[in-house]
């Protein structure tokens, strides 16, 4: 890899040889081998830093997890050659088990998990590495119309009975927390639809989570196998950490036969490669220290999918505090006249440029401009698209962040927070007859604080905290003003647009995440210049929505169809995935974060279409808002 910094300003050289002389990457090697070897009781967080930085700890100050398995399984697979060929094993017996159960071949597989347990599956899938494989469906929402969506496209796939496509399909259950109750509902329903079929489902659910977590409690009461996360058979990896090295990840690209042991050799970074990531670390700290906190990614066409993982990677990680928000901008399309200019005090982007040498540059006249305009950029250069050395560069690049902040990189306290309001929301939905009736949930609904548009479209900011100045004739220019209020004040240096339903196997899903991309270029980007994440919900809650809660600065609008998809045949409704929506607003607001909830009467086209009016309307408030600042203050 070859790395080279342009505009580095001010200089973050210091920080490099400060990361150079605390020598933090042998020392880990020092510290995981002791916790290995003698275990974690013979830790003492007091006596080394390293223990505060990537492991857990229980409220007494000892160590209940040690979280460095993200290199140490790397460093131990040099050790171990034969790991690659004992995953194949494991991988066949799989596939033999279902062949003698049901007589069927191995086509199909759904992965049932959240944020880390399966952002890198959607990545793999993107980018192309799964062609060769059973096809692979991810399945991280509680939303019915994901899982009707995926069941569907199997059935027209197939051309088989659904009974016979199931036969021929592995249900992979994953946790990396102990209180994830999104796989253990889906698989639930899953299970209950092989029963349903009279489809013995043990020889195709596996499942990998923590001991005694909901997910391994669940998977013992059904007779599933449970498979140890970790070639070490160890629980030393955080969710987001799992790939590219733990079961979670090499799994499905085994099953597509990708070679297991090219793809692991390429995480043995060379100390020259390891000291590049340190450098980049230090560069962006620099740069987010000094108020270019705002990192935009461009990735190269072919790992254009890598993005969402790079993303969750750094601000899971990297997002718990205040005072600290290196971000990073995804799927953006550069147009520097939707930054600010860098002799601009509110220039708050940097850019990390991603090269492959092999692959045609179609970001050079893009590269060009930026360093002509001076923008701070770091350009990584790979000689092959080798997307585990990619994945294991990049958890070097946080680590090195992490430990010059001080901060703990393997801990997400925020999704906590609205995992815990979920679940009492949805406790109370029982007991009320469903999330929609209980008492926050009539709180929105009755709240004045809100604003119809036409079309079946309602603006709700009721959780917004209290002396926000809510000005404007109708739902739009509401919105439109308060975004521009807040921004202009610098307590909003970002957005965020999240539908809480499924965008990726479902015709109307999709639609709505084409309307949610315009309206984040015409509003976010060209409107404000600032850059926006869209995204679907609860995912996103698992992955990035640390750093919104966390760190803040975010105006945050999620979206839900009035009108709830369900799965009739196992009785599989939408009220966990309602109360999800619910308590993150919820969770937010408890932040004081800025958050507003659009509901739309149903997904068809007249609705999808008065939400595009209505993101359209916002955005013209805005230039009409700018335009007459402008005319004001010419000089006569």
């Amino acid at each position: 890899m070859l790395l080279s910094l342009l505009h580095d300003c001010p200089s973050s050289l210091g920080a490099f040889e400060q990361l150079a002389r605390d020598n933090i990457v042998e020392k880990v090697k020092v510290l995981d081998a002791r916790a290995r070897r003698k275990g974690l009781a013979s830790l003492d967080p007091e006596k080394n830093p390293l223990i505060g930085i990537g492991m857990e700890l229980d409220a007494a100050g000892r160590v209940t997890k040690n979280s460095y398995g993200v290199f140490s399984l790397s460093w131990q697979a040099a050790d171990h050659p034969e790991w690659p060929g004992m995953i194949l094993q494991e991988l066949a017996e799989i596939r033999r088990g279902i062949r003698q159960a049901h007589r069927a071949p191995l086509r199909y597989v759904i992965w049932a998990g959240m944020g880390g347990s399966a952002e890198d599956k959607s990545m793999y899938n993107a980018v192309g590495l799964l062609r060769r494989g059973p096809r692979l469906y991810v399945l991280d929402s509680t939303d019915p119309a994901k899982l009707k969506g995926i069941l569907d496209d199997i059935s027209r796939r197939s051309g088989l009975s659904l009974a016979d496509a199931l036969r021929r399909t592995l249900v992979v259950g994953m946790a990396m927390g102990m209180t994830s109750c999104e796989p253990v509902i889906n698989l639930e329903k899953l299970a209950a639809l092989y029963a349903r079929h009279k489809i013995d489902s043990r020889p195709n659910f596996l499942y990998m989570t923590l001991p005694d977590s909901i997910l391994d409690r669940f998977g013992k009461k059904q007779g599933y196998t449970k498979i140890e996360l970790q070639p070490d058979n160890e629980n030393s990896t955080a969710g987001r950490h799992s790939a590219p090295l733990t079961r979670g990840s090499l799994y499905p690209l085994g099953l597509a036969s990708l070679d297991l042991a090219k793809w692991i050799e390429a995480t043995f970074l060379p100390s020259g490669e390891i000291d590049a990531a340190l450098r980049l670390a230090a560069f962006l700290n620099t740069q987010a220290v000094n108020g270019r906190k705002r990192i935009t990614l461009l990735l190269p066409k072919i790992w254009a999918g890598a993005g969402v993982w790079t993303k969750q990677d750094f601000e899971e990680s990297l997002g718990k505090r205040e005072d600290f928000g290196l971000k990073i901008v995804i799927d953006e399309r550069p147009k520097l006249a939707n930054y600010r200019s860098p002799k601009d005090p509110h220039q708050d982007r940097a850019f990390l440029v991603v090269q492959i040498k092999s692959e045609r540059d179609r970001a050079a006249a893009k590269l060009a401009a930026l360093k002509r305009a001076a923008y701070p950029t770091a350009v990584l250069t790979l000689k092959a698209p080798e997307l585990s050395r990619y994945m294991q560069f990049m958890h070097y690049v946080v680590f090195g962040i992490a430990w010059l902040q001080k901060m703990n990189f393997v801990t997400q306290p925020g999704v906590e927070v609205y995992k815990a309001i979920t679940n009492r929301l949805h406790a109370e939905g029982k007991k009320a007859g469903g999330s929609e009736h209980t008492a926050d949930w009539r709180r929105m609904h009755e709240s004045p604080r809100k604003s119809r548009w036409r079309g079946g479209v309602t603006l709700y900011y009721d959780r917004l905290p209290a002396g926000v100045t809510i000005d404007g004739p109708d739902a739009a220019s509401i919105y439109a003003n308060l975004v521009r209020s807040l921004a202009g004040s610098r307590e909003v240096e970002y957005g965020e647009l999240t539908f809480f339903g499924d965008t990726r196997y479902s015709p109307k899903g999709r639609a709505v995440r084409k309307c949610l991309d315009r309206a984040g270029e015409i509003f976010f980007r060209a409107g404000l210049k600032m850059p926006v994440d869209i995204y679907e919900g609860p995912a996103l809650n698992h992955s990035y929505h640390e750093m919104i809660i966390g760190h803040g600065r975010c105006f945050s609008t999620v979206l839900l169809s009035e009108k709830a998809e369900k799965l009739a045949a196992v009785d599989y409704t939408a009220d966990y995935h309602r109360a999800q929506f619910l308590a993150t607003q919820m969770a937010l607001s408890q932040r004081g974060r800025h958050v507003a909830a659009i509901t739309l009467r149903d997904l068809e086209d007249s609705s999808l279409a008065a939400l595009a009016e209505f993101f359209s309307e916002a955005a013209k408030h805005l230039r009409a808002r700018r335009g007459a600042k402008s005319r004001v203050t010419e000089p006569r």
